[in-house]
């Protein structure tokens, strides 16, 4: 079985491919080996003998082949991030950073979402029409974060590409060195807008979220330095953006292209969040993660990559009935869209907020919804997140 997850037909849908994987355990393909059935995905997730580090050291090699001299902020912030850290530094910082990403903290966004949504659409039903990618899903979570940040205006128009520039970071086999060098500017200038910030919050403490971080406090009096709430911040638009804008641009397809549960959300919008989990479980954004193993398991040996198929995992028959099929009133609890065991997403809650509200908003305010080509082209600068370039539809 060959596995090419940067080929035209695995981009444009993976999902037959990922049919045949499931039928063996696991195979050993791009030096990797590739596990697809929910079972393994979800074993591996809580095993904690399977390491998170694995990116850190891909980005030192990197910058080894490509960059003479310490790489500075772009390995500080490879090496001191949630996303890549392992246990005790992981528990130290999740336990401080779950302070601020409480439940009632997101839900309390949901006007300030639902403001920017109603915005986007009224201006899409203006015209009759948007590409839902562009004028939608795009800015929609960036704008959110650079509110619940109070990012001031002259900021947020870099925000979009240091973001853009810096998950490179997720994806380090993919960066020449010509990348490399643009994420090494791309942290720095981030990294040095944000501090200012910082001190600004430090001084003069508000009810934004760099507040809040600087703010929050475990029991034994531990708190983030300036140096690990900018790396917050900063990954909280690169883990996040480009997944929730992916979010939202499959799940809005998938109803396009399944009349009955479009016409099913078209009469009963507040049926949103069944939308929104069902294409977490259906067309995952985050199809692929890696991790390293630490210790011989089975065929895997101590060292081996291992690439965990999230989208493949959450159309296993053997969890999900009829798993090819799009089903809004599903309610798939079992999903590994947002990983699971101590890497579960941080932002998971954010992200399926805003993609239902966005679905709610268009759905609520577009009497005819319709899109206007079935010819689509997934974007191409990422391996692991499956996301449309584009999505032209009729309102």
């Amino acid at each position: 079985m060959r596995f090419n997850p940067f080929s035209a037909d695995v981009r444009r849908d993976p999902y037959p491919v990922y049919r045949q994987l499931r039928e063996a355990p696991a195979h050993k393909v791009l030096g990797m080996w590739v596990l697809t059935r929910h079972a393994d995905v979800r074993a591996v997730m809580l095993d904690r003998s399977f390491s998170a580090g694995l990116i850190p050291q891909l980005i030192r090699r990197q910058a080894d082949r490509h960059v003479r001299g310490a790489m500075g902020p772009i390995e500080r912030l490879a090496t001191k991030s949630l996303v890549f850290t392992d246990n005790p530094a992981h528990a130290r910082l999740r336990a401080l950073v779950n302070r601020v990403f409480t439940a009632h903290a997101v839900a309390a966004l949901r006007p300030a979402i639902a403001a920017v949504a109603e915005e986007l659409v009224e201006n899409a039903h203006r015209h009759g029409g948007m590409d839902a990618i562009a004028d939608l899903a795009a800015p929609l979570p960036l704008r959110v974060m650079c509110d619940w940040l109070a990012l001031p205006d002259g900021m947020r128009v870099q925000v979009g590409q240091w973001t853009h520039a810096i998950r490179f970071l997720l994806e380090p086999g993919l960066m020449t060195g010509d990348d490399l060098t643009r994420v090494q500017a791309a942290v720095e200038e981030f990294a040095q807008a944000l501090a200012g910030e910082i001190a600004q919050r430090r001084a003069h403490p508000r009810e934004d979220l760099i507040s809040r971080l600087l703010a929050a406090e475990t029991a034994g009096g531990d708190r983030l330095s300036d140096e690990e709430a900018t790396f917050v911040c900063i990954m909280c638009f690169v883990a996040g953006n480009e997944t929730t804008q992916a979010l939202i641009g499959n799940g809005l397809l998938a109803l396009l292209r399944n009349p009955a549960q479009h016409l099913r959300l078209q009469a009963r919008p507040d049926l949103a969040k069944g939308a929104v989990t069902e294409t977490l479980r259906y067309d995952s954004p985050l199809q692929l993660t890696k991790r390293v193993a630490t210790r011989d398991v089975d065929q895997i040996r101590a060292g081996d990559q291992v690439l965990l198929c999230l989208g493949a995992a959450n159309r296993d028959p053997e969890v999900f009935a009829d798993p090819d099929r799009f089903d809004i009133t599903r309610n798939p609890r079992e999903h590994l869209a947002f990983g699971h065991g101590m890497h579960g997403c941080l932002g998971g809650a954010l992200a399926e907020l805003q993609a239902q509200v966005a679905l709610e908003t268009l759905y609520r305010r577009a009497k005819d919804l319709r899109l206007l080509t079935d010819q689509h082209q997934w974007q191409d600068h990422s391996l692991i997140v499956r996301g449309l370039k584009h999505l032209a539809v009729a309102l």
